[in-house]
């Protein structure tokens, strides 16, 4: 899975401004008198039901007042229910179409995050690694320079002006030496291009070393990683043969952000990105997890599920929980993030971070895993070692299991075009549609939410998926409670922390211009 960077501590990429733009009627003008509840999605949490207009906007009521306005009664609720666009009215919907344009202002575009795995080769052996990787030894999983540059040159034809290079692997470092040709190129090409690039590494940072950090920095490359939290729990799940592979991390993180802050860079903003993946064995540590990334500095925590990919899908047994017991956990977290908020220390959930920008501000991060349509083939496209082309890094994943259903085509016979008229891009694209979507079209979740047809085809065997039996849809829908809950409760520490997790904060420092 793409890390995507989203929110505050990623690149904005055509995002919307403001809401609403047509002009909101007074609720006692004479246009009101004889108003009625108009289209929305409902959900009971609690005692309360939340509603939901179709472009997004929301209002929390009480059950007896949700009574009221099944029988037409709006009461009180008027003036709240006209400024979430929920009463019938001429223009209603000019209001939804605007809203709902700028929300999803990502369709305009073709795919801007481009992945290349530049070696299934990696120096760790992660218990749930989903790219399957290869032995340290074996040569004949890396990437060729022809077609890495074969890969670049399909990724500049994109019609987005914003491209983001993302190197995984395996372990990139482990072919450092493609990595810096791929920079070169790519800058070499974009003067004709034009694009915005961006360059991103997820490496497991074990074999860094002073010279390759001293070139990452001048080329203005982001650095991700991951940290499973504690020394006892990553290394028990991430083998590293030489020592600690947590060890290793660490000490490359503090020396990388060091080297950020020496260049002059806001340590706020610029820092080592990295994930967690959940185990069985995470769920015991919620609270140490979070300390972990403080103790690091990372202003941001993406906790996320186990992925049913890879080596994943073997070792399920020792590693998969139910989806309940997440949850559970993904909430003593965010409540300890929370108060560690409370006490001055700012550090962001990443899951919280997405759907809250979705809802408090109408605006799109554009994380791809998690809008409608989702982003397989039409936001990315992943480039195998070999030179053959995928949907998304989950397709190229499946692949490497030996299910080719997302594979669109090869760098050496492929055009752009090609790729982008692809039958699976376009079956995906209406796959993820939220709209065309029996469960999710009724959902009040639907204006937030997204679903992965990859995850789906290979958890129930179709692309569209049963939304009632979907561990994903658990998760989205958990999380999402729990957000609306907060926000109904409005205690001022807690939305003051909200307003800081959907803050966005350029990180011009990693954009390469074509006329720098």
């Amino acid at each position: 899975m793409s890390l995507g960077l989203p929110l505050s501590l990623g690149p904005a990429r055509h995002r919307a401004k403001t809401l609403y733009d047509a002009p909101m009627a007074s609720p006692d003008s004479s246009e009101s008198a004889a108003r009625a509840l108009g289209f929305h999605r409902f959900r009971q949490l609690d005692d309360r039901v939340l509603l939901t207009s179709q472009e997004g906007s929301w209002l929390m009521v009480s059950q007896d007042e949700f009574a009221s306005l099944q029988r037409g009664e709006l009461g009180k609720l008027e003036a709240r229910l006209l400024e979430a666009n929920l009463l019938e009215r001429p223009e209603r919907a000019d209001v939804a179409a605007s809203a709902l344009s700028k929300r999803r202002p990502f369709l305009s575009y073709g795919p801007n995050l481009h992945i290349m795995i530049v070696t299934l080769r990696c120096n760790e052996t992660c218990a749930y690694c989903h790219a399957s990787r290869a032995a340290e030894s074996d040569l004949s999983s890396d990437m060729s320079f022809e077609t890495a540059e074969r890969s670049v040159d399909l990724a500049l034809a994109s019609t987005s002006p914003d491209i983001t290079i993302e190197f995984q692997g395996g372990e990139p470092l482990l072919r450092f030496d493609l990595l810096k040709h791929i920079v070169d190129y790519a800058l070499e090409k974009n003067q004709q291009a034009k694009k915005t690039l961006e360059f991103a590494l997820v490496s497991n940072l074990a074999t860094m070393d002073d010279e390759k950090l001293e070139w990452l920095c001048e080329h203005r490359i982001q650095v991700c990683t991951s940290v499973d939290g504690p020394a006892e729990v990553h290394d028990a799940q991430r083998k590293l043969v030489s020592g600690s592979a947590h060890a290793e991390t660490v000490k490359w993180i503090k020396r990388i952000n060091g080297a950020y802050e020496e260049a002059g860079l806001d340590p706020n903003t610029y820092r080592v990105e990295a994930l967690l993946t959940t185990t069985k064995r995470t769920l015991a540590y919620p609270r140490e997890v979070v300390d972990t990334y403080l103790e690091l500095g990372c202003r941001a925590l993406f906790l996320r599920p186990l992925d049913p990919f890879g080596f994943a899908s073997k070792t399920a047994a020792q590693l998969a929980y139910p989806i309940e017991d997440f949850l559970e956990f993904y909430k003593t977290a965010v409540e300890y993030m929370l108060e560690k908020n409370r006490e001055g220390e700012e550090i962001l959930e990443r899951f919280a971070g997405i759907f809250l920008t979705k809802i408090l501000s109408g605006q799109d991060p554009n994380y791809l895993d998690i809008r409608s349509p989702c982003g397989a083939g039409i936001g990315q496209v992943a480039y195998g070692y070999d030179g053959r082309i995928f949907t998304c890094d989950e397709g190229r994943m499946l692949s490497e299991e030996g299910d080719d259903t997302f594979l669109i085509g090869d760098v050496k016979s492929s055009s752009y075009r090609e790729l982008m008229g692809h039958e699976t891009v376009r079956t995906l694209a209406v796959a993820s549609n939220l709209d065309g979507q029996p469960q999710c079209s009724r959902c009040a979740y639907q204006p937030y939410c997204g679903v992965c047809p990859v995850h789906n085809h290979k958890t129930q065997g179709t692309l569209f998926g049963r939304t009632a039996e979907s561990t994903l849809c658990k998760v989205h829908m958990g999380i999402q409670d729990f957000l609306f809950k907060k926000l109904d409760e409005a205690d001022p520490a807690v939305m003051d922390a909200f307003a800081k997790w959907t803050t966005v904060r350029p990180r011009d420092h990693y954009l390469h211009r074509a006329d720098d």
